[in-house]
C-alpha cells in the first residue's frame, strides 16, 4: 500500500540528516501517517503487544545471562544466586520468565485472528509464512531458555526432545543416534549440551528481531487486513497509524502488561512446574514430564501417535502445516465473519486445540491417549480436509460495499449474495 510521503523536515539539521539517511522520515511514514483501515478491531493490537514483549524479553535476559553461570555444576546454583542475591535479580527473573507465557498467549491469539479472518490470504501469503517462521524461532528460543534453569524438568526436557532426533535410525541405521551426540557434545546431556543451548538461546532473539523487521516489511506492503475482510477502496476506509491505532494499542498494551504484573508480583511460579526447583539429577526421572504450558498441544499430538517415528512427523507436521494455510483455503472470502459455516468449524478447531493443551500435561495412557488420538485426528482433519471442502461448498452471506459501509453499518444484511468484487482475490 504505497502512499506520498507526507514529512516535511523544519531544522536544517533535520534536512541534512534526511538526504543523508531518511530515517525520520521511515518512521513518519510507516509509524505515524500510515494508512490503515478504519474499522480494526483490539485483536490487531496483538502485533503491537508482542513487539513490547519482545523488547522485555531481551532486555531481561541480556542483564540475566551477566550473572547466569553455563556449567552444569553451577547453572543452577547460578539461578538461585540470582533469585537471592543480586539486585532485582528475582524480578527480573520472574519477567523473564512469565514474559515468555505472555508472549506465547498473545501470539496465539495473534496467529488465532489471522486465521479467523483469514489474513494469510492473498496478498498477505509471505506475511503469514514469516509469522510462522517467527513463531518456529520463538518455540526454538523457548526450549532453549527452559532449560538453562538445569533443574529436574529441564534437564529431563532437554533429554526427551534432542531424543527425538534418535527416531531417524527408522529411516537411516545409526543416523539419528549420531545427530543426538552431536547436540549433545557427548554420550549424555551435560555440559557441552548446557553450552551449546545457552548460546544458541542469546543468539535466536536476534535472529526473530530480524525476522520481525521482513514481517513488519511483508505487512506495509500489501497493508493490513480488516475484520470484513475487503480491500481499501475509497480514502475514507482509512486513517492514520497515529494517534487512533497508537492510542488503542497503548491502552490494550496497558490492560495485557496489567495480567503478566499479576503473574509477576503475585503468581510468580504458578505457569511453572514444582520440580524445576529440584537440581537436575541425571539418576533420578521425574515421574511425569511435561513442557511449559504452550509447547502441550503439540507435545499431546506427539504422545498420541504410539510410533515414534510417526510420533516426529505429525509432531513437525503440526506446525509445518500451518506455512500451506494460504493454499489450502479454497474460499473466495477472507473473513470467517461472512462464512456462516467456517466459522463454527474455527470455534471447534480452537477448542479442540485448546483440549490437545490440557491432554497434553496428562498422562499418556488410558483415557487420555485416546482423547488425545480422537482431538489429534481433529487437528489435521480441520487443516487437510474441512478447510478445503467447506471453501467450495459453502455459500458466504451478504457482505459489505467497503470498510466504510463496514463502519456505518451500510451494505450489509441486505440479503443479496457476495460477490467476488467485495473481496478480491489475486490467484
Amino acid at each position: 500500500m504505497a502512499h506520498a510521503s507526507s514529512y516535511k523536515p523544519t531544522w536544517a539539521i533535520a534536512k541534512w540528516f534526511d538526504v543523508r539517511l531518511p530515517v525520520m522520515r521511515m518512521m513518519h511514514d510507516q509509524l505515524q501517517v500510515y494508512p490503515t483501515p478504519r474499522n480494526l478491531n483490539y485483536l490487531w493490537t496483538f502485533g503491537g503487544i508482542l513487539t513490547f514483549f519482545l523488547a522485555v524479553q531481551m532486555m531481561t535476559g541480556i542483564v540475566l545471562a551477566m550473572h547466569y553461570v553455563p556449567h552444569e555444576s553451577m547453572a543452577f546454583d547460578s539461578v538461585e544466586h540470582i533469585m537471592r542475591n543480586v539486585n532485582w535479580g528475582w524480578l527480573l527473573r520472574y519477567m523473564h520468565s512469565n514474559g515468555a507465557s505472555m508472549f506465547f498467549l498473545a501470539v496465539y491469539i495473534h496467529i488465532a485472528r489471522g486465521m479467523y479472518y483469514g489474513s494469510y490470504k492473498a496478498p498477505r501469503e509471505i506475511l503469514w509464512i514469516l509469522g510462522v517462521f517467527i513463531f518456529l524461532a520463538m518455540m526454538a528460543t523457548s526450549f532453549m531458555g527452559y532449560s538453562l534453569v538445569w533443574g529436574q524438568m529441564s534437564f529431563w526436557a532437554v533429554t526427551v526432545i534432542t531424543n527425538l532426533f534418535s527416531s531417524l535410525d527408522a529411516i537411516v541405521s545409526g543416523l539419528g543416534t549420531a545427530i543426538v551426540q552431536w547436540i549433545w557434545g557427548g554420550f549424555a546431556v551435560g555440559n557441552p549440551t548446557l553450552n551449546r543451548l545457552y548460546s544458541l538461546h542469546y543468539l535466536l532473539p536476534f535472529v526473530i528481531v530480524g525476522l520481525v523487521a521482513l514481517h513488519i516489511w511483508a505487512l506495509h506492503v500489501p497493508g493490513n487486513n480488516n475484520p470484513a475482510g475487503i480491500d481499501v477502496k475509497l480514502k475514507s476506509d482509512t486513517i492514520p497509524f497515529h494517534p487512533y491505532y497508537t492510542l488503542k494499542d497503548g491502552f490494550a498494551l496497558c490492560v495485557f502488561v496489567i495480567l503478566f504484573m499479576a503473574f509477576v508480583f503475585y503468581a510468580p511460579n504458578y505457569l511453572g512446574h514444582p520440580d524445576n526447583y529440584i537440581e537436575a539429577n541425571p539418576l533420578q526421572t521425574p515421574p511425569h514430564i511435561v513442557p511449559e504450558w504452550y509447547f502441550l498441544p503439540f507435545y499431546a499430538i506427539l504422545r498420541a501417535i504410539p510410533d515414534k517415528l510417526f510420533g516426529v512427523i505429525a509432531f513437525v507436521s503440526s506446525i509445518s502445516v500451518l506455512l500451506f494455510l494460504p493454499w489450502l483455503d479454497t474460499s473466495k472470502v477472507k473473513s470467517a465473519r461472512y462464512r456462516p459455516i467456517y466459522k463454527w468449524f474455527f470455534a471447534l478447531f480452537v477448542i479442540d486445540t485448546v483440549a490437545l493443551g490440557y491432554l497434553g500435561a496428562q498422562p499418556a495412557e488410558g483415557v487420555f491417549l485416546l482423547y488425545s488420538r480422537i482431538c489429534t485426528a481433529y487437528y489435521f482433519l480441520h487443516l487437510l480436509v474441512v478447510l478445503p471442502v467447506v471453501g467450495l461448498i459453502e455459500k458466504p452471506t451478504a457482505m459489505p460495499g467497503s470498510i466504510t459501509d463496514d463502519v456505518l453499518g451500510k451494505g450489509s444484511g441486505s440479503g443479496r449474495p457476495a460477490r467476488a468484487t467485495a473481496s478480491p482475490e489475486r490467484r
